[in-house]
């Protein structure tokens, strides 16, 4: 079991700890905030992808052009194929990121965005659709690597948390974009709507730096130097925080190897990212967003695409909470809190569908799992929005952000390209499985036995942070490294004390 006190300091003097707090009361945040802003507008372009299927599927299933209607096949592999693109993307952005650093790995994701959603806008046919989700799917996997790895290696224990739980705000603002643009224009409209988002980020990432931690990586110290001044700002002993970089000894001159994963440092944090990307999609969290107006017309919504929206500034509003105490209440105890609250909420959708389909029985004797209703309201229906957006409040203080930050803090710096390609790779994988499989899910299980089981996984996850996931918050980078690199007796001689 990982406990914070398991951490060791990278210098375990206490003198090194006085010493990095006086540092950090120097630094100024300003132009990291920017930085973050130009990278966070990758993970908006990500939530348009996702969010944009749910209003276009609805479009597209009463289109009057017969070679773009959808019919349940093709809604859902309109829905889940985003996933094999960002598969694709987890790899290509693990070999990206080492190769040609993190600012323009990020800025030529932007291509694939762009040239997917034009794909869409002159769609003539089913493949066209398809091949722009595909590609709009590959820049969101480069997307969800770089984006976390360049908030990392940008920012201070200060401040990490926050700013890498602006990666998941960013892709929920993005949902829920989606779903309200989605309500006035047409789906060929709201491409255009998403295709925006990535052309700013390219230009506000003109601007920015590289990552201090690649450029030492690289030897490129003259690079590294103005990156830190401009990240911390001209009142802090930038060479102090260069050294203590360097001291890490992380070097990758020679590249990976798969001997180098029998070192603890790297097969512990790679475990646990792997379990970590899996726990989150066996959620079914993409299942239900990618569908939500499909779960809500079920739940006999009269207007279901304004309860998406609901649901949707639910999760922007406690991702946005998440992101404010995220550094304060440490990583782990919003997992535990996150997986109870969307165990219970789950369970209580499907209970709502248990309760909806013995109330069809007994009125009509005919029922479908999966079924669309086209009655008046349900008069239980306030249940299923409550339960809805319970889950999704669950999911945005914990299990939404957290696995993506602690991703990017966990791995070493030679490893953190290849081991955050596989769980990318990971996430989306298991993303384009729950989200393919989530029909057949419905008719072999039923509505509320689909909804129990992701509960049972829900409560798995609890088991799982409280077994297996270390705290992270207020250490360094090379701190998190070291305790990995250590034995668990000697992990618990040394505390941490950096706030």
């Amino acid at each position: 079991m990982m406990e914070d006190s398991d951490f060791q300091p990278l210098l375990p003097s206490r003198s090194s700890d006085s010493q990095y707090g006086r540092y950090l009361s120097n630094v100024q945040n300003r132009n990291l905030y920017l930085a973050t802003l130009g990278a966070v507008l990758g993970p908006l372009s990500f939530g348009f992808v996702l969010g944009f299927s749910s209003p276009a599927i609805s479009d597209l299933k009463n289109t009057e052009d017969p070679r773009l209607i959808l019919d349940q096949e093709t809604a859902s592999w309109f829905g889940s194929i985003v996933t094999i693109g960002a598969a694709a993307g987890g790899i290509l952005g693990g070999w990206l990121v080492d190769r040609v650093g993190r600012k323009l790995s990020l800025m030529l994701c932007a291509f694939p965005y762009v040239l997917g959603f034009a794909l869409i806008i002159s769609a003539q046919n089913m493949w066209m659709l398809l091949g722009g989700r595909v590609l709009s799917g590959l820049a969101s996997g480069v997307t969800s690597l770089v984006v976390p790895v360049y908030i990392s290696e940008t920012s201070h224990s200060g401040v990490r948390g926050m700013l890498g739980s602006c990666v998941q705000l960013m892709v929920v603002t993005g949902i829920v974009g989606a779903y309200i643009a989605g309500m006035v224009v047409s789906w060929r409209w709201l491409a255009v709507v998403c295709s925006v988002p990535p052309v700013l980020m390219v230009i506000l990432m003109c601007f920015m730096p590289e990552t201090p931690r690649y450029l030492i990586n690289q030897e490129r110290r003259a690079e590294a130097m103005a990156a830190l001044h401009f990240l911390r700002g001209p009142d802090v002993d930038h060479e102090w925080e260069y050294r203590q970089i360097e001291a890490s000894g992380d070097q990758q001159e020679d590249g990976l190897k798969m001997a180098d994963f029998m070192a603890p440092s790297i097969y512990k944090p790679f475990i646990i990212g792997i379990l970590l990307m899996f726990f989150q999609q066996a959620t079914g969290i993409n299942a239900i967003m990618f569908y939500a107006d499909m779960i809500f017309e079920e739940a006999k919504f009269q207007n279901s695409s304004l309860a998406s929206v609901i649901v949707g500034l639910v999760q922007v509003v406690f991702t946005a909470v998440a992101a404010l105490i995220m550094d304060r209440a440490g990583r782990k105890v919003l997992l535990v809190i996150s997986g109870v609250v969307m165990a219970i909420s789950t369970a209580l959708f499907g209970v709502y569908f248990r309760i909806s389909v013995a109330h069809v029985n007994n009125s009509s004797g005919v029922t479908s799992p999966g079924e669309m209703a086209d009655g008046p309201t349900d008069p239980l229906a306030w249940l299923a929005l409550v339960s809805m957006g319970l889950f999704i409040a669950g999911f945005a203080i914990g299990w939404g952000p957290i696995p993506w930050l602690l991703m990017s803090e966990i791995f070493p710096l030679r490893a953190r390209g290849v081991a955050s390609g596989v769980c990318v790779v990971t996430n989306w994988g298991c993303a384009f499985l729950v989200t393919k499989i989530f029909h057949d899910l419905l008719d072999l299980l039923t509505s509320y036995g689909t909804f129990w089981l992701f509960a049972a996984f829900c409560g798995l996850n609890v088991l799982f942070t409280v077994l297996c996931v270390p705290e992270t918050k207020g250490k360094t980078l090379e701190q998190i490294q070291s305790y990995f690199q250590q034995s668990p007796e000697r992990g618990r001689v040394f505390s941490s004390s950096i706030q």
